[in-house]
């Protein structure tokens, strides 16, 4: 796909992957919705930047767990700015599970947001994803999908589920769509991880180091613009952490 005048929604966009991501596709041409949740600030601050450096952005506040919210979204890029060719589904909820084990209120929202809203938002957006130039969608999966951590259980099930999602949807939205995910390993951590924790991690990267936002974004970008005739598949960019 050529990017130029193309129009993308990415979720969770204010910060960290997500705003690497709308950072990478306005470079590309395309006009971009900023989804945020509670990021307000760092949203408008990200798009002013990029409209500054001449493209077009817009924000857009939602919290994907509300049943709603895909649907008014996608109506708004509409809206906005006369259509959809590109779906992010960034956003999630990234957070470990309580020590007294399983909660439905935790379960429940991470799953809302991390598999509910990206089917979601896919589903109300396939009638614009089909009548543009060829409608790409990118969902942000997790090697955890793969190979879960034992306090993480609702967010490695979740993402799992949305590999599920983003094959089923391959099929589906087949052959004028086409729906890949990325499946980052070591990125951005968690400020409650300390160094030590962090170092034990990365050893066991065979390419000994951390992944950057910038790099994710780069793969979405090559799915995007180079991906028309790949569908139904997850793109590991882990630094080879899922083969150890």
């Amino acid at each position: 796909m050529d990017c130029t005048g193309a129009v993308a929604l990415i979720t969770g966009a204010s910060q960290r992957v997500g705003k690497a991501i709308a950072e990478e596709l306005a470079r590309a041409g395309c006009s971009v919705a900023i989804h945020f949740n509670q990021s307000e600030r760092s949203a408008r601050d990200l798009a002013e930047s990029i409209i500054a450096a001449g493209g077009k952005a817009i924000t857009l506040q939602g919290d994907l767990a509300g049943q709603a919210v895909p649907s008014r979204l996608v109506h708004a890029v509409q809206d906005s700015l006369g259509g959809l060719d590109i779906l992010v589904n960034n956003a999630s909820v990234f957070k470990a599970d309580s020590d007294a084990g399983y909660e439905v209120p935790h379960w429940e929202y991470t799953f809302r947001v991390n598999t509910f809203a990206p089917a979601a938002l896919i589903d109300a957006s396939a009638k614009l994803l089909r009548e543009g130039r060829g409608g790409k969608v990118i969902n942000l999966c997790d090697i955890a999908a793969e190979r879960p951590w034992r306090s993480y259980g609702a967010y490695c099930a979740s993402k799992a589920a949305l590999v599920n999602i983003t094959k089923l949807m391959a099929r589906r939205l087949a052959p004028q769509v086409q729906v890949n995910g990325v499946a980052p390993g070591i990125i951005v951590f968690p400020e409650e991880f300390d160094e030590a924790s962090r170092q034990k991690l990365i050893s066991r990267v065979p390419l000994k180091r951390t992944g950057t936002p910038l790099e994710i974004a780069q793969t979405v970008r090559f799915l995007v613009e180079h991906g028309d005739y790949i569908t139904g598949q997850i793109v590991y960019a882990d630094g080879g952490r899922s083969i150890v």
